[in-house]
């Protein structure tokens, strides 16, 4: 059992164990000799989101790893993907992210990049927490010895161009307006500059962090923000980011969200089209709508489904040799681009699509018909699997029984939050909410 790592790095509420500043630092001095290679220094990147505790946590890592030896590359602000493409463009043993992605500004979080711009292992992580919970690390070189921290001035402009290569040369998006919510987070500056870049018409929300706001009523989990200003602009699009810009969820000119489901099968029907969708098989999580099954059945694909998380949609697009996956939340990975969600490469995909086809995006997504779906989220006072408690599972089990093969439940605990996810998909809207309240009712009695 792992104590500190969760399904994404460490997190918690900033300044209360195991988010805090001493244990960043060793962290840091932890993750510095982990990575050392024989006698020479390790050298990691670091990056951070717009989170008031952000800088604490960027500066008791960068002692910690000094202060063995190691030497630190500072990207400043930058969305997750771009730490990823940037650890391995620097050549880095290792990236950190010091994020919590789409939770409150209060909560933080520390996760690594492995030098290729992979996720690192849950082995990894086991064995970096082992050293760090065992015993302190007591080598302190001296003089020369001590590690260098640089600050990388173009850590931006080395990302933006990067992303750009994902678009199409020759194509731009002249006489698009778009309404774009950075969430006041790590994309706000260099997602607007991209689409810029692009020539697009720029409509900005949310771009403007002060350490407090990010992920406030803004951004993917937000899209009624960007759905009201859509329609007032009459835009043709907007675009809504999380907070460390590693998913991205869609509003077409109508009103209408387009979640990553639906990305996901657009952007199989493209690559199926120029024969650069491997087996013509995309991965999804179990969340993914079973819609997105039938849509990949009529192009002669399919989806693989895993467990929830995006490290287990990467491990098995790795395994089996494939370049797309993700998750209905807007977490896409392209790996014809780059090794992690990224929803500014996600966002200008789709943006190429809607340009090389005519077409507006309300159009475009009817490529995917989604079944009836419901998502309640219970809060919890303690991490427990609900399936182990006697009485949820019984009702759990008699409510399957009601909904028939046409349908499925699904009740897990989040890997982020205290929260247990209840996800129910049928034919039927009313019944499917109804179940779900029920649920969620004897959960919240149980564990709430």
């Amino acid at each position: 059992m792992r104590r500190l790592f969760g399904t994404d790095g460490i997190r918690g509420r900033a300044n209360v164990y195991p988010m805090t500043p001493e244990i960043a630092f060793r962290l840091g001095k932890t993750v510095a000799l982990f990575f050392k290679k024989d006698k020479r220094r390790a050298s990691l990147a670091i990056g951070r989101d717009t989170r008031l505790s952000g800088p604490i946590f960027e500066e008791a890592l960068a002692s910690g790893i000094s202060s063995v030896g190691g030497d630190v590359l500072k990207l400043g602000i930058l969305p997750t993907p771009a730490i990823a493409y940037l650890t391995k463009s620097l050549r880095a043993d290792a990236g950190i992210v010091i994020s919590a992605s789409h939770n409150p500004y209060y909560d933080n979080g520390i996760k690594f990049f492995s030098r290729r711009g992979l996720k690192l292992s849950d082995d990894y992580e086991k064995k970096i927490e082992e050293r760090l919970l065992k015993k302190r690390e007591v080598f302190h070189p001296t003089g020369k010895g001590i590690g260098r921290i640089y600050s990388v001035n173009d850590a931006s402009r080395r990302y933006e161009e990067f992303a750009l290569k994902s678009f199409p040369r020759g194509l731009n998006l002249r006489g698009y307006k778009i309404v774009i919510d950075c969430a006041n987070g790590a994309t706000y500056q260099v997602a607007p500059q991209i689409l810029r870049t692009l020539d697009a018409e720029l409509i900005t929300l949310n771009v403007s962090p002060d350490g407090t706001n990010i992920n406030r009523n803004c951004g993917s989990l937000s899209p009624e923000v960007i759905q009201e200003r859509v329609l007032k602009e009459k835009a043709d699009v907007g675009i809504s980011f999380d907070g460390d810009g590693d998913r991205v969820i869609f509003m077409d000119e109508k009103g209408e969200v387009v979640d990553g489901d639906q990305m996901m099968a657009l952007c199989a029907q493209e690559l199926i089209k120029k024969k650069r969708l491997p087996k013509k098989t995309l991965v999804a999580t179990v969340m993914s709508n079973l819609g997105l099954d039938l849509a990949l059945e009529k192009m002669g694909g399919k989806v693989i489904r895993t467990p929830v998380g995006d490290r287990y949609v990467l491990d098995e697009m790795l395994k089996k040799n494939l370049t797309l996956g993700g998750e209905q939340s807007g977490h896409i990975i392209f790996l014809e681009h780059n090794t992690t969600g990224d929803g500014i490469i996600t966002a200008l995909q789709i943006l190429s699509i809607m340009k090389k086809r005519s077409k507006p995006l309300s159009e475009l997504a009817q490529i995917m018909e989604k079944l009836p779906q419901v998502l309640v989220n219970v809060r919890i006072k303690k991490k427990k699997d609900p399936l182990k408690v006697l009485e949820i599972k019984k009702d759990i089990e008699r409510a399957g029984e009601k909904l028939g093969s046409g349908g499925r439940i699904l009740v897990r605990p989040s890997g982020t939050e205290p929260l247990i996810r209840v996800m129910i998909e049928g034919k039927e809207k009313k019944e499917i909410e109804t179940i779900a309240r029920n649920i969620s009712k004897i959960i919240k009695r149980k564990l709430g």
